[in-house]
């Protein structure tokens, strides 16, 4: 098979592995939610809710120890359902999450993972592409399940395949953006009065069609932000790892990066930590990690429900690369509130803006709220919306 292009016995090969459980060795960062665990996947999206990360807090908390952040499970299993297909590049478009219960200290996690359909597309930018989803169920220690992703993978022509496309048009490849010094205060400013309700009880009775979730900033973007994400969600593992692991890797699957100037055979991961790379792969620059913005979301809306509160669903769409230098402002409306099944529940409008105004990310969360002081949510929950 041609390496980087969309072929139709690439096609088909992916086609039979349709509903088949899939090998995720490489998609496992971490098995067991520790102290450690939460800690680092707290501090790689910015989040320092005292829930996650103070004991003695989380102690006096309806939970009674420490809690992790729901997108921890992306370095449980990261996500990604890309199989066959050699050399194509993997784009990460978007995530529908269901949790059903909280992820608690001690927690232990096994995973089955099926790609569940890939559908041919063709668009303004190739006139080939796949779209590949699958499904991803995470079963705790005591055999219950825990939460369900539904993730969406963009596979495209890379390398040689991509230029001879006559429809690609990537993304603009520009300087990072440049700001005032005004504009930099205000954008810290944003970031570090961000509110978090914690202890304090949000009711289902007190929210109202049409109040907006305080928002979350993220940005200017740099690259130690983007490695802050792979130390606690990821490392090396999706590309293969390093040294020896990831040479059997590339020789394996054929899923690289060729260094122009040296001749090697690096991590297809490179684009995002790496300007020209980024541009080589038609992204534009180097650019931030789709579950990373996602879980920027997830931040923002734990924030908003306080401790009491269940994030239920996040469904996201990843729209355009993040560029390193950009700044995104991830916002929610309140649209609907209904009860059901006697829960409490509230959906939620989100979207993410960058500096220029552009659409960054969008989609929508479900929450559920106490209904009253004297009734708290219980668990596990039932699937109470389709999230996908």
């Amino acid at each position: 098979m041609t390496w980087g292009t969309i072929t139709d016995e690439g096609v088909a090969a992916a086609e039979e592995l349709i509903n088949v459980p899939l090998r995720r060795d490489r998609m496992q960062w971490i098995e067991e939610i520790t102290v450690d665990s939460i800690r680092h996947f707290a501090w790689g999206i910015g989040d320092n809710n005292p829930l996650w990360l103070d004991r003695k807090y989380a102690s006096q908390s309806v939970y009674g120890d420490l809690v992790a952040p729901p997108c921890i499970l992306y370095a449980v299993d990261g996500t990604v359902v890309a199989p066959k297909l050699p050399g194509v590049q993997w784009l990460y478009a978007g995530t529908s999450w269901t949790w059903f219960e909280p992820i608690l200290l001690g927690d232990k996690f096994n995973v089955e993972a099926r790609l569940k359909k890939q559908e041919l597309k063709s668009g303004r930018r190739f006139s080939k592409w796949i779209l590949q989803t699958g499904e991803i169920n995470y079963f705790n220690q005591k055999g219950r399940m825990t939460g369900k992703a539904i993730a969406r993978c963009a596979r495209t022509p890379r390398g040689e395949a991509l230029k001879k496309e006559k429809r690609s048009k990537p993304f603009k490849s520009t300087a990072p953006h440049s700001y005032t010094q005004k504009e930099i205060e205000e954008i810290e400013n944003q970031v570090i009065q961000e509110p978090r309700r914690g202890s304090e009880h949000l009711f289902w009775g007190d929210v109202s069609v049409g109040e907006m979730v305080p928002q979350v900033v993220r940005g200017p973007l740099g690259v130690i932000d983007i490695m802050a994400w792979y130390s606690g969600q990821q490392g090396a593992t999706h590309y293969g790892g390093v040294h020896g692991d990831a040479i059997r890797y590339r020789r394996r699957h054929a899923d690289y990066h060729l260094n122009k100037q040296t001749g090697a055979k690096e991590s297809a991961g490179r684009g995002h930590l790496e300007t020209s790379t980024g541009r080589d792969v038609g992204m534009g620059g180097a650019y931030d990690v789709g579950p990373q913005r996602i879980a920027w979301a997830q931040h923002m809306m734990t924030n908003w429900i306080g401790d009491n509160g269940f994030l239920h669903t996040l469904n996201i769409n990843v729209r355009k690369p993040n560029l390193v230098g950009d700044t995104i402002w991830w916002t929610g409306t309140v649209v609907e509130k209904d009860i059901v099944k006697g829960y409490g529940l509230i959906k939620v409008d989100l979207k993410a803006v960058n500096q220029n105004g552009l659409l960054s990310a969008d989609g929508d969360a479900s929450v559920v709220l106490p209904i009253n002081k004297n009734q708290g949510v219980c668990f596990p929950l039932p699937e109470l919306i389709d999230a996908s």
